[in-house]
Parts: C-alpha cells; sequence; structure tokens
C-alpha cells in the first residue's frame, strides 16, 4: 500500500535544532570529538556517564530544576530534582562500595520503575563499577544464566522478585550480596540479604565520582541469539556521546522538555533513553511504574504536560485498538513530538497517529549492540512511512551482499554499518570470538535485513536469523527451547516466532514427546505453565503444537525455517539438507 510523505510540521509549531534544518550539511561537517566538547568531562581526559547525566548539571543552574516526575502504579507520586538525584546516586555508590564493590565489579538490578532502580544504576557507575539491567518480568532461569555469566557480585532487586527467583543463588558462587528495596513489601529477617534502607538509605550523600576512562565498561545488556546462552554486550562510558547527541537531535530534547520515554529499564532503550539521553540533556523525564493502559497513558500525557513522548510499535498499535475516541478524553495540546522504537512501526500507524493525535509517531532505528539511535525519520524531515527513516551524522551504513560488496538502492541485503561511533558495544561478554564474528570486511554486520531508497531511506525487511521481535523484546528460540525439553514429557522442542497483529511475533513452540506421554489438551497447558515458570511471560510460548518428530538437516540441526513456513503456508525452499525418516 502506498502512503503519502508526512511532510515536517512548522518551525513555529515544532522547534527545531538548528544543524538539523540541512540534513546533508550537518552529516558533512558532523565531528563526535566536537560532540563530545558539549560535555563536561572529568580531569585528565576521564569521562563518567554518571558525570554528565547528573553531577555537572549541580554547577547550572539546573541544580534545583526536577529531573524525575515519578508515579508508582499505585498512583503514589514523587519529584526528584537534579541535586536529589545526585543525592540518591552518591547513598547508592556509598553503599555498593562498603559492600567491596570495586572498580570493573558487576552490580545487577532487578527491579520495577521505582527510583531505587535509576539510584543504583548511577551509583554503579559513579563507582566504575558496571551496571546490568534485568526485565521485571523475568523468571528464575533468565535472571540465572545473566547473573551467572557475568559474575555479578551484587544483586539488587525487591522481595517479590527475590522470591521468584531466590532458589537460583546456590549456583552463583560469585554473587556476595543481595539487597532488597522494601519500598511497598517489607522483608522479614532472611539469612545473606541486605535491605536497601540499612545497606544504602543510611549512607552518607557525599561522594566522589571515580575517573572512569571513556573506555572502560559500563553497562552490559543481554540479548538473545539464534543458538546458545542469551549474550552480554557490553558498552563503554564513552557510550554517552553518542546518547546526548542522539538526545539532542533526534529526540529533539529542549530545555522546557517533559519527555516520557515508557520503556522499562531492563531493556536497553529504558536505559540509554530512558535515563542517559534525557538527564545528559538536563530534561525533566516522567517515569511511570505501572503497565500499559490506554486511558492511563493518556492521562500521565494530560497531567504531566508532556511535550516528547518515546514509545514502541506495540503499544501504538494496542492505542490503535483502543479506539479513535479514547485520546478524545483527554488535553494531549502539550505534545509536540512523537518516536517509536523496538520493532518496525507498520505505516498505518504513522497515518493513524497523524489523524488522531495529530501528531505522526517518527520511527527509528537501532539495537542493544549499538547502544544508540544510527538510523531515524528527524523532526526536521518529512516522514516516509514504514521506513527506519535516513542515518544519524557521523554514522555510515549500507545495504551488502553476503560477500561484504555494496547493493545499488533498491535492493534487499544484509544491513551494515562501519564501526567506530561512540556507543557501539565493544564486547560479548566472556565471548570473543562471536564478537569478532560481527565484523566482516569492514562493517559490523547487524544481522537485519533492509534495503535502501534512492534518497537514503533505509527501510526494514526482517531479521536474517531466527530471532523472534515480539512486543519489542528479542528472544532466541534457543533459550526458550532449552527450558521446553527440561519438561519431563518433551523430547525435543523447536520454537519460532509467529506473526500477530499487534506484538509482530508471538512465540509458538513445536515439540515431540517422549515415549509415555500422549498429546492432550491438559499435557499443553502443563508445559506452558512449566515454561512461565521458568521465563518471562513475554518469552514463554503462547501456543505449542504436538508434532511426531521435529524437521532436522542431516547434522541434527533443528530447521525453524522449515516449521515457520509450514506453519505459515509457504514455500519450503531448499530441502536437500533434510534429515531423512
Amino acid at each position: 500500500m502506498e502512503y503519502a510523505r508526512i511532510a515536517k510540521p512548522p518551525a513555529a509549531e515544532m522547534p527545531l535544532r538548528p544543524n538539523l534544518a540541512d540534513y546533508e550539511e550537518t552529516r558533512r561537517s558532523w565531528s563526535w570529538e566536537r560532540v563530545r566538547r558539549e560535555l563536561d568531562g572529568l580531569p585528565g581526559g576521564s569521562l563518567n556517564i554518571t558525570h554528565e547525566c547528573l553531577d555537572r548539571h549541580l554547577k547550572t543552574a539546573r541544580r534545583d530544576k526536577i529531573a524525575m516526575l515519578w508515579e508508582g502504579k499505585d498512583g503514589e507520586t514523587e519529584t526528584y530534582t537534579f541535586a536529589q538525584m545526585v543525592a540518591g546516586a552518591n547513598r547508592a555508590a556509598n553503599g555498593l562500595r562498603k559492600l567491596g564493590v570495586e572498580k570493573g565489579d558487576r552490580v545487577f538490578v532487578f527491579l520495577e520503575r521505582v527510583p531505587e532502580c535509576y539510584f543504583t544504576v548511577f551509583g554503579t557507575l559513579k563507582l566504575g563499577a558496571v551496571i546490568g539491567p534485568l526485565f521485571s518480568a523475568f523468571g528464575p532461569d533468565a535472571v540465572k544464566d545473566r547473573l551467572a555469566d557475568s559474575g555479578a557480585k551484587v544483586l539488587v532487586t525487591s522481595p517479590d522478585l527475590w522470591a521468584r527467583v531466590k532458589d537460583i543463588r546456590k549456583d552463583l558462587p560469585e554473587l556476595e550480596h543481595v539487597v532488597l528495596v522494601t519500598r511497598r513489601h517489607p522483608a522479614g529477617p532472611e539469612g545473606g540479604v541486605l535491605l536497601w534502607d540499612e545497606a544504602v538509605g543510611s549512607q552518607s550523600a557525599d561522594f566522589e565520582t571515580v575517573a572512569t576512562d571513556p573506555e572502560d565498561f559500563s553497562v552490559m545488556h543481554y540479548t538473545s541469539g539464534t543458538t546458545g546462552k542469551p549474550k552480554g554486550a557490553a558498552h563503554v562510558h564513552n557510550a554517552i556521546v553518542g546518547h546526548y547527541a542522539t538526545g539532542k537531535h533526534v529526540l529533539d530534547l529542549h530545555e522546557d522538555d517533559v519527555y516520557w520515554c515508557t520503556a522499562d529499564p531492563g531493556w536497553v532503550t529504558g536505559t540509554s533513553y530512558g535515563m542517559f539521553a534525557p538527564w545528559s540533556n538536563g530534561a525533566t523525564s516522567l517515569v511511570y511504574e505501572g503497565g500499559f493502559g490506554a486511558r492511563a497513558w493518556y492521562s500521565l500525557i494530560e497531567k504531566y504536560r508532556v511535550t516528547v513522548w518515546y514509545t514502541a510499535p506495540t503499544a501504538i498499535r494496542m492505542l490503535m485498538k483502543a479506539g479513535d475516541e479514547a485520546p478524545q478524553k483527554h488535553d494531549l495540546s502539550s505534545l509536540r513530538y512523537t518516536m517509536s522504537v523496538g520493532e518496525p512501526l507498520n505505516p498505518e500507524a504513522v497515518v493513524w497517529s497523524e489523524r488522531v493525535l495529530g501528531l505522526p509517531f517518527h520511527d527509528n532505528w537501532w539495537q542493544t549492540e549499538t547502544g544508540a539511535i544510527l538510523i531515524a525519520n528527524y523532526a526536521a524531515m518529512e516522514i516516509r512511512p514504514g521506513s527506519m527513516g535516513r542515518p544519524f551524522p557521523g554514522i555510515e551504513p549500507a545495504i551488502i551482499d553476503d560477500d561484504g560488496k555494496e547493493l545499488p538502492p533498491g535492493e534487499e541485503g544484509n544491513l551494515a554499518v562501519r564501526p567506530g561511533w561512540p556507543s557501539m558495544f565493544r564486547t560479548y561478554w566472556n565471548n570473543k570470538p562471536l564478537y569478532d564474528s560481527r565484523f566482516q570486511n569492514g562493517w559490523y554486520i547487524t544481522g537485519d535485513r533492509a534495503r535502501m531508497d534512492a534518497d537514503g531511506y533505509f527501510w526494514f525487511v526482517g531479521r536474517a536469523d531466527d530471532v523472534i521481535n515480539t512486543a519489542g523484546h528479542l528472544v532466541g528460540p534457543f533459550e526458550v527451547e532449552s527450558v521446553l525439553i527440561e519438561h519431563p514429557a518433551v523430547a525435543e522442542a523447536g520454537v519460532i516466532g509467529k506473526p500477530d497483529p499487534i506484538a509482530m511475533e508471538v512465540v509458538k513452540a513445536f515439540v515431540s514427546l517422549n515415549d509415555g506421554y500422549e498429546p492432550t489438551d491438559q499435557l499443553r497447558r502443563e508445559i506452558m505453565a512449566f515454561a512461565r515458570g521458568k521465563l518471562a511471560a513475554a518469552v514463554a510460548p503462547r501456543e505449542i503444537d504436538f508434532i511426531a518428530s521435529l524437521p532436522k538437516t542431516r547434522s541434527g540441526k533443528i530447521m525453524r525455517r522449515l516449521l515457520k513456513a509450514r506453519e505459515l503456508g509457504l514455500p519450503e525452499g531448499d530441502t536437500s539438507t533434510l534429515e531423512e525418516d
């Protein structure tokens, strides 16, 4: 379907950065070093994310400006100025130091969107340690895999979440401390567990930020792949240069903005653009602990006069499903700019938002590994609905074939990017060979398939592997399959992404059973419940089909491609390597 291009709003209605008005000139004159000079830095060429997001504002009029507007899921509200954010981060840093955390140690945070989550992140970075955010819906196996691989020294969590996963501790010899944030549900005495109020809340609000090198590790995000356990994509403090620049030029953040990023802090969007980008730009950020609800979300925008809104395509499709009338019941006139990320935004959603909200959602593209936005539909440029947009200044993407040769406009191929941007991940933790494999012929191979049109706009086609994108969460089939085969009835399991109108894809599993088990609805429900007990709800299968045997290559590899083709009624393609019965 063809959609009309959506032109940029007049400058009088949407303030624009001057250097975005001429996109091509901006790209020609771009310098990452010049961007870095806009930041504060530390003596001796040091750079620290917390210093750039929080500390440096204390020397300006922003000291007493509200940094965080927090609303809990039960309706309680709190506000924190930049000075109060620094105090909270300092207490966390002092508390962690007293627990023996040193520069380079890994601290993981497994919390809902509560202020202590943010204090822990910034306190860890102040200390020079590495922060590892975890999605609050994870089950015990997902948490254990990440803590074990990273060698985490401290886990900061809540009583409810700890109760869900505490049986894993015996398998984590390097985990020395568990700290519970008892905001709503006080924890009783428990051996080997500390309380936040004692370990952190009572600490001094003064702390001198460690002078970290720009290439010191800062944040570790785990991402799933086609095979093997989740991979820890490790970033460095220099990434703040990319967060700050894209916050300024893609999010178009201004001094008087109230910004809302709906992403969970357990995912990279929730840190890069829920914390680092807005606060390095000195913006006020709304943090809402609750989940999705069309009425609640519209009410929050109205209540807090949100001006810049960054959300996910799945949420937008759910807003569309709630109806055109729902937003009309709220005053959304404060909004001036809306964006989307996490999965491709379908053109219908862009047209809907322009018609119903009066503003089009601007889609953009990046990955856990890229650390920051690389391709975007900018506020200063027309939108081509369905497109990822055009490259950020200083970024050189291309469409290449399997031999590394650049393809001309209009041809589908592998989306690749020239390495060297500040927020690029520096390794997969404990897996340098896999990291090295992502770089070929002078390119970072993203794993996405795309095409570029004659005007330099990029268009997403699909993943080059079997990774499932469900509601913006990348799910590795191997991780799900590994849990399924732990059930005594399951002999083999194969997992695919099945198209879904809301979540883009849902996880569907095909299982073959061990002798002595019959494929019944009761067994299906039992296996699904078993999977949900070990995986996040978003990761566990939504559907399970029983089959006699899984299609495999002669070398024994499950042919997920064939499972998906048969599920969707598509051509099966080359089956010459298929194992014969």
